[in-house]
């Protein structure tokens, strides 16, 4: 006999944060040493996702990862309007980014040098990253 479930549609659900501990990866020894939580767990995940290409890897899911942002001939403020989007597309896939802010874009010929903010849980975090354009 096959069972059978029986679901009530009044009932409430109850949402749960669950934790974000996980390991913790030393960016200078390349190597796993210990575990974070909070917001060092948060800016480590803000490190990956910005380091992984979306689409690219079928491991992640198509959420996962930064666009790459190649408008050739497009004017500066086109290129930083779809940087923004796109970084702040990227982070705020994760449920402990709340946004991503004050984006402050330089170029330096083929490149950008991008800060910004990322609002979290936790607290907020000024974060640095470079991309070819």
């Amino acid at each position: 006999m096959i069972p059978v479930t029986e679901i009530v549609a009044d009932e409430e659900i109850e949402e749960v944060q669950e934790p974000g501990l996980t390991y913790y990866i030393d960016p200078v020894k390349k190597r796993i040493v210990g575990t974070a939580d909070g917001l060092e767990a948060v800016k480590q995940a803000v490190f990956l996702i910005l380091q992984s290409e979306r689409f690219e890897f079928l491991i992640y899911s198509t959420d996962y990862g930064t666009e790459s942002v190649r408008l050739v001939g497009a004017s500066a403020s086109i290129i930083k309007s779809e940087l923004s989007r796109s970084i702040r597309d990227a982070l705020t896939q994760d449920d402990r980014i709340s946004d991503v802010i004050n984006f402050q874009i330089d170029f330096r010929g083929d490149t950008a040098d991008i800060r910004f903010t990322v609002v979290t849980i936790y607290g907020n975090f000024e974060q640095e990253v470079t991309r070819d354009v």
